[in-house]
């Protein structure tokens, strides 16, 4: 699988395409090849992406023996946190029109047999019974006081912590940098359920930083590595591409490990995930013709 990735190479060449279409003939001998058959957006080569990666966990939880599988759920459970997402807001949209018309139904990643709690929380009929279906699944009940999103990605990031150790360094740099754009971007409380979600990796005192200064200050020195390149908020998106490039080098060094085991396949499906990312970068470049892509030049 990893094989077939389509490469930092080609993802330069892929930004520096002319056009979205002249990009997606860039990745037809790549992995990525039959799910963006027929996309026409970026919006949906950027989807089909992801759903490459997600059949790639199920292909793989398949070769794997029980304990490997729960490992590979763990970390497709980040697809179900996704579909959830889309379904409250669906779920929103259509109890605020009152049957006016609900616009396109948005399409849930098919998990198979990585599905956590999904198969009961689809049918939820309103945001009430969506939540209430939460708070008795493995992904508890999410609060009311922060965006769902980011409760469900510290749960995630948790479990899949749980499961492989080596996955622990990259959970608390995604909390600090969850940390630092809800201090400096977003301008709001964590709230206490995403707090308590975040002690474990990150304590609590970043939340009285005012400066990128303070927040590293007050974030322990793992994590605060992840924002050594954050100067300015609006800098944000530069310490999330160096963090990815940070996890596609571990992902190697585990793959490079020798022995078959948990790190294999976790340092597999880190390497799987950063690729597309990266595919994902390139294409955003390509459909503006920018000629190059801003991102992938921070990680070069």
């Amino acid at each position: 699988m990893a094989q077939r990735r389509a490469g930092a190479g080609t993802c330069r060449g892929i930004a520096a395409a002319g056009g979205l279409q002249s990009a997606l003939d860039r990745l037809a001998e790549t992995a990525y090849a039959d799910e963006l058959e027929d996309v026409s957006t970026l919006a949906e080569a950027q989807r089909a992406t992801r759903r490459t990666v997600l059949w790639q966990l199920r292909v793989l939880a398949g070769w794997l023996p029980a304990g490997g599988a729960r490992l590979v759920r763990s970390a497709a459970a980040v697809f179900e946190a996704d579909n959830i997402v889309s379904l409250e807001l669906q779920l929103r949209r259509e109890q605020t029109l009152q049957g006016a018309g609900t616009g396109e139904q948005f399409e849930p990643f098919d998990l198979g047999g990585l599905a956590t709690a999904w198969p009961r929380l689809r049918t939820a009929a309103s945001v009430e019974e969506l939540l209430s279906a939460l708070a008795s699944s493995p992904w508890g009940d999410p609060g009311s006081d922060a965006a769902l999103s980011d409760v469900l990605t510290v749960v995630w990031l948790r479990r899949l912590a749980n499961e492989a150790p080596s996955a622990r360094s990259w959970a608390a740099s995604t909390g600090a940098l969850i940390s630092a754009r809800l201090v400096f971007v977003d301008r709001s409380s964590p709230g206490e359920r995403l707090l308590s979600l975040l002690r474990p990796l990150i304590g609590t005192g970043w939340v009285r930083a005012d400066t990128p200064d303070a927040l590293r200050d007050a974030l322990p020195p793992g994590p605060a590595q992840a924002l050594d390149a954050l100067q300015i908020p609006t800098e944000l998106w530069r310490a999330e591409a160096l963090l990815a490039a940070r996890v596609e080098t571990d992902g190697f060094r585990l793959l490079r490990a020798g022995l078959p085991g948990p790190d294999v396949v976790l340092g597999a499906m880190a390497v799987l995930a950063v690729d597309a990312w990266r595919v994902r970068a390139a294409l955003a470049a390509a459909a503006v013709n920018a000629g190059t892509s801003e991102v992938l030049d921070a990680v070069a």
